[in-house]
């Protein structure tokens, strides 16, 4: 792999770096086993992975603090398990299991934790940023510091909700940090043939909303813009605007073979930018770890997934009563 140096300056310890590098490992290396586990059956419906994105959330979880709230669309697993939720109960509700965050009713697009802010998991494209809003809104009413961090990708970036939204938040001063995960093909169109305006962050200028572009295959890169995002939004300044360049290496889901890009195209990101072989290689130039460190890195963090696999095999199907729970209307 091509050498490449951070876009911005590292102000983290090697002990942050590592937990960076464990952190978007785990992601990896749990989204390659949910992909063997729907490859064999055991996952079904649609399972859209994140394997080439884990700097993304990795890097802005590092700058939100106890308190603060995500909501996300359905590519959602890495944001999951950056904001500390258990990879068994991620799994076992992705094998529609008892022991999943949502009992099983849920699957891979719509599982929640309260204990962790984690609010969706949202399968209808874009739905999820007025909901950000609200939790954001919530949040300034009740006169904490808390931000929400609203995900979405460069094809929900065309929806007309999020421009609504735009609007009510820069009215309101909602503390909401809106980050388009733009990682060029959104369903399978790249974002040169859908958008006639290709820069989706200054598109909030037309409300006067603050923004930046962010190389999201820099793990540093993201935790210095998000800081910025969160010192904006905590400082009463209304919302903030983050468009993270990104690449996923898989189809948009399991389902898509990806015709639309070359295996050139997808190799020569993986060979020259990939944002966790970047930090593997600041360990090491820097002399934070060892060859030998790294490999028990990713030894543990196999057993982890595998561990999580296996629990969700064992869980027990949700009892036929449980379709009654969780009804509000």
């Amino acid at each position: 792999m091509a050498t490449r140096k951070s876009t911005a300056k590292s102000n983290v310890s090697a002990e942050e770096l590592q937990a960076y590098y464990r952190d978007m490992l785990l992601i990896r290396r749990f989204e390659e086993k949910a992909g063997q586990l729907y490859g064999m059956g055991l996952i079904g419906g649609f399972c859209h992975l994140y394997i080439g994105q884990e700097a993304v959330v990795v890097g802005l979880e590092a700058a939100a603090k106890e308190g603060d709230k995500r909501i996300t669309s359905y590519r959602d697993h890495g944001h999951m398990l950056a904001c500390g939720m258990d990879p068994k109960g991620v799994m076992a509700e992705l094998t529609g299991r008892e022991d999943g965050y949502s009992r099983g009713k849920g699957g891979s697009m719509h599982m929640f934790s309260k204990e962790k802010h984690f609010y969706g998991g949202h399968g209808i494209v874009g739905a999820q940023v007025p909901l950000g809003a609200g939790l954001a809104f919530s949040d300034k009413y009740k006169g904490n510091d808390n931000v929400t961090f609203t995900y979405f990708g460069d094809g929900a970036a065309n929806q007309g909700q999020v421009y609504e939204t735009y609007n009510m938040a820069m009215l309101w001063d909602l503390p909401v940090i809106f980050v388009i995960e733009n990682n060029k093909y959104a369903m399978g169109t790249s974002v040169q043939r859908a958008t006639k305006s290709p820069s989706l962050w200054e598109r909030g200028a037309a409300y006067g909303i603050k923004g930046e572009e962010v190389d999201g295959m820099d793990v540093l890169a993201v935790k210095a813009a998000g800081e910025k995002a969160v010192a904006h939004c905590r400082s009463g300044k209304g919302p903030y605007i983050l468009e993270v360049m990104t690449y996923r290496y898989r189809g948009h889901s399991m389902s898509d073979p990806a015709k639309y890009r070359t295996r050139d195209e997808v190799q020569k990101m993986r060979t020259e930018r990939d944002a966790i072989e970047h930090v593997r290689e600041l360990l090491l130039q820097g002399k934070h770890a060892t060859e030998d460190d790294l490999k028990a890195i990713d030894k543990e963090i196999k057993a982890i997934v595998n561990e999580a696999a296996e629990f969700s095999k064992e869980s027990p199907e949700p009892a036929l009563d449980e379709l009654w729970t969780d009804i509000y209307a």
